[in-house]
């Protein structure tokens, strides 16, 4: 019996719980499994077996969980084999979710996380807590929504000695930009656009400045590349300034332009940068796209969607699967 704690209740965590409704869909890979508590920022339900759909429904109908035991409080008090950490990303103090994160690796208890702020700030300490404590610290949903990144490296490209990556780790700067490419139209028109349909937030800041893109790719160079880097590490520059000329010029050229982050050997970049329109980072829309470069293997291009609740919810649950899977 699988026990697993949820916290953080919104668009990925309702995502995580409804993939986890569908018992006939993950029973046969991972067995049985109860989710034994789920706790958002104003409340939580425990139970030896949590029903889901009814908390989906008060989570819908009053936009939060009743009053019950804080995040702590389930941490110290309550049994379960592995947490799913989903609280919103806090890139400056990783907090709360570098709180939670810490006590569950100390209690003994696995966590698959969606939240980049943590392992911005301490993925040093928390991957040594993990292995001291005998237990795993997933987080392929930290980069790429359901483009799988992280554990194609660590487990495919087992070997290789990874040289760069290359590519596009925010869906919202790629949506922009592509759309600036096809109709010639400003900056700032996309934007709204992009805000109306959803793909961007109501403060865009964090993605179009290059902030969550750097973000990704710290945690890229660090787990991956044996880094030990931080965002003060990162050269940012976001896609602002972009103008519909800027195109025009490119595309006369066989150009066009792209929010690249790229990390190699004392290089960690993130700005607007001229791709050929025949490279295969000239992805469209919100799609991700990451060009691996390794000693063994060559060139590893993948590509996917980024990270909407869905594409995140569906990197928490492979981890989960890639936990259990295996007993």
């Amino acid at each position: 019996m699988i026990r697993i704690a949820i916290f953080g209740f919104g668009a990925v965590g309702r995502g995580v719980a409804r993939v986890l409704m569908n018992r006939q869909r993950l029973e046969r890979i991972i067995g049985d499994y109860r989710v034994v508590a789920v706790a958002d920022s104003k409340g939580s339900v425990v139970s030896d077996s949590v029903n889901l759909k009814e908390v989906l429904e008060i989570k819908e109908r009053r936009g939060k969980l009743p009053e019950g035991m804080t995040v702590k409080e389930i941490i110290e008090e309550v049994e379960f084999d592995v947490a799913l950490e989903l609280t919103p990303t806090n890139i400056e103090t990783g907090e709360p979710g570098l709180t939670h994160i810490k006590e569950c690796l100390k209690k003994g208890s696995h966590v698959i996380t969606s939240n980049k702020g943590p392992l911005v700030v301490a993925y040093r300490e928390l991957s040594g807590l993990a292995e001291r404590n005998g237990v795993k610290l997933l987080f392929e949903a930290t980069v790429g929504g359901a483009m799988p990144v992280i554990k194609l490296i660590k487990r495919d490209l087992a070997g290789n000695e990874i040289e760069s990556i290359k590519g596009i780790l925010n869906g919202t700067c790629n949506y922009i930009l592509s759309r600036m490419e096809e109709e010639r139209l400003p900056y700032e028109m996309i934007l709204a656009e992009a805000k109306e349909l959803g793909i961007a937030e109501a403060n865009e800041s964090y993605d179009v400045e290059g902030i969550d893109s750097a973000a990704k790719l710290v945690i890229l160079a660090n787990a991956l590349m044996g880094m030990n880097v931080s965002l003060k590490d990162v050269e940012v520059l976001g896609i602002t300034e972009i103008t519909p000329e800027a195109f025009e010029i490119a595309l006369e050229k066989g150009y066009t332009i792209r929010l690249i982050s790229e990390v190699s050997e004392g290089n960690l970049k993130v700005g607007p940068r001229l791709v050929s329109l025949n490279n295969p980072l000239c992805v469209h829309g919100t799609l991700n796209a990451v060009l691996i470069k390794t000693d063994l293997a060559g060139d590893v291009f993948v590509i996917g969607k980024g990270a909407g609740s869905l594409e995140t919810a569906s990197a928490v649950v492979s981890d989960l699967i890639d936990l259990y899977s295996c007993r």
